[in-house]
């Protein structure tokens, strides 16, 4: 894992900045404390480069469902500890002698269009209730992984090619819609991003995964960097908030990279079964707790038209691959 020069100057320069803003800011008995933060992100972190899904889709549910903690509170470390996880992942993949860096040019389109969706969503979409926030999230994480898992047609196209007006606009209602998402909840332009590369442009889902990676370490950073500088208000970002973020930083640095160390060499079924229960029993967990039919009513609305759209673009994927093996070969 630290081939790279760069990744490993990265690495140890970033261990080295923690280690002096712990010392400045954080303590162990803080540390000791709030224990519960770098555990989480040791899931977190490694879903987040092993899968389509930031290490926010670990931790926003845990913390704001399981935790009962603030969902803007959830959402900002999501966001926060990211910038450290999915940057430290983005780097390992930029950086590996085999990555074509080519294949990742659409991302300075993507980053800015995602932006401006990230910008609408904190200042026009905080409003909306916290449980229909939840529902949406969970029911987002629950069918995503799970078609993932399930789905054995994820495009075969290395490179992003975009064939008409309507593909570009089509990409552009997406992304944008990705940043207002990722206001809300720390993450998910990733996941809207990758299911839509590998069923409207065919893409395999190694370079979609990691160019959703990419996506989602920018849109973090900028996030994080809204919150403390331009979003100053009364709920702007705290001491604890920093904290926390420092308690969770050495472990994701490691372990976000380590999981896309682990994806470029292994299809590992179990690590994604696993990740799949853990959804679902955030899902579950969600409705039960605390049980109110208007949370019934929201999860079960997100999970059958968030199901029917991903089973639909997969088998849509499908029937393109069958057609194809079915024309004749080329004379």
């Amino acid at each position: 894992m630290f081939k790279s020069r760069i990744f490993t100057i990265w690495y140890f320069t970033a261990l080295t900045v923690w280690g002096a803003l712990f010392a400045a800011l954080n303590s162990i008995q803080f540390l000791f404390e709030h224990w519960y933060y770098p555990a989480i992100m040791v899931v977190g972190a490694f879903v987040a480069g092993f899968t389509p899904e930031g290490g926010g889709a670990v931790a926003f549910p845990v913390l704001s469902v399981f935790l009962h903690i603030d969902r803007v509170l959830a959402r900002d470390f999501s966001m926060m500890i990211q910038s450290i996880g999915m940057t430290s992942a983005s780097i390992w993949i930029l950086t590996n002698k085999e990555t074509d860096r080519r294949d990742y040019r659409p991302c300075f389109v993507f980053v800015p269009m995602c932006i401006a969706g990230m910008v609408a969503g904190f200042q026009f979409f905080q409003q909306i209730p916290v449980y229909i926030i939840q529902a949406l999230f969970v029911s987002l994480s629950a069918t995503f992984v799970t078609a993932y898992y399930f789905s054995d047609h994820r495009g075969t196209q290395t490179r992003l090619t975009i064939g008409s007006k309507l593909d570009a606009a089509y990409l552009g209602v997406i992304l944008i819609g990705g940043g207002i998402v990722s206001s809300l909840f720390g993450t998910g332009a990733d996941i809207l991003l990758y299911m839509f590369l590998i069923t409207r442009f065919n893409m395999t889902a190694k370079i979609a995964v990691r160019i959703s990676i990419v996506l989602q370490a920018s849109l973090s950073i900028f996030g994080f960097a809204y919150r403390a500088i331009i979003d100053q208000g009364p709920h702007g970002l705290t001491s604890y908030q920093i904290r926390t973020w420092l308690c969770a930083f050495p472990v994701v640095l490691f372990m976000a990279p380590f999981g896309a160390y682990i994806l470029a060499r292994l299809h590992v079924n179990w690590m994604l079964r696993g990740i799949i229960a853990l959804n679902i029993f955030q899902l579950a967990w969600f409705v039960v707790k605390d049980y109110k039919v208007e949370k019934l009513e929201a999860a079960g609305v997100f999970t059958t038209i968030l199901a029917a759209t991903f089973y639909f673009a997969l088998k849509h994927v499908a029937q393109m691959h069958l057609d194809a093996a079915l024309l004749p070969p080329r004379e």
